[in-house]
């Protein structure tokens, strides 16, 4: 899977995260990004393999730092990578990876369960939607928050419970998140749903 030209050039590892992901894309196909991503969510591959592409396509000069510093499997930092991944995902989507995304969604780090439910948002991710509905009450306002949303997009009619019990949440970005979801929610199933 990994292209002659595995390890980005420096002025490829200074793009945005997007545009590293886009000409990674354009490369070696939406297909093996989403799977690579995927095992890296769940832990399926190291991001350090020599055999696929060098996780700085992914992580920029974060992951280089990370790498110059040997923490980059390191425990503290090792959640990075998931990060990244999922991020990934986010711009370069493949239904393979939906599996993935829903692991993400209940990964013990809460960047990765925030990036997990941006994605499931993006990508219109129904099937995820029940989690999505657990993680309305994540210990982390900003995992709340990007729940909430995505809910809006994939939510049925079960889940206005879990955005109206947002509505009155104490951060104000979940409380105004969960206005917007139920407004999206009314509108998407034609019906009327009260605060």
């Amino acid at each position: 899977m990994a292209p002659p030209d595995r390890v980005p050039t420096e002025a490829e590892i200074a793009l945005a995260p997007a545009a590293r992901v886009r000409l990674l894309t354009d490369r070696i196909g939406a297909e093996a990004v989403a799977r690579w991503a995927s095992d890296l969510m769940t832990a399926g591959c190291a991001p350090d393999d020599p055999d696929l592409p060098s996780i700085l396509w992914l992580g920029g000069h974060h992951a280089a730092e990370l790498m110059t510093r040997h923490q980059l499997t390191d425990p503290v930092h090792v959640h990075w990578t998931r990060v990244w991944a999922a991020r990934a995902v986010q711009h370069s989507w493949s239904p393979t990876a939906t599996d993935a995304v829903g692991v993400a969604l209940a990964d013990p780090a809460w960047r990765v369960r925030e990036m997990a439910a941006k994605v499931a948002r993006r990508h219109e991710i129904g099937q995820l939607a029940d989690a999505l509905a657990t993680l309305c009450a994540d210990p982390i306002a900003r995992v709340r928050s990007a729940a909430v949303a995505a809910l809006g997009v994939v939510g049925e009619g079960e889940h206005v419970a879990a955005v109206r019990t947002a509505l009155v949440d104490p951060e104000t970005a979940v409380a105004v998140s969960a206005e917007r979801a139920l407004a999206q929610l009314s509108q998407r199933l034609d019906r009327r749903l009260d605060p």
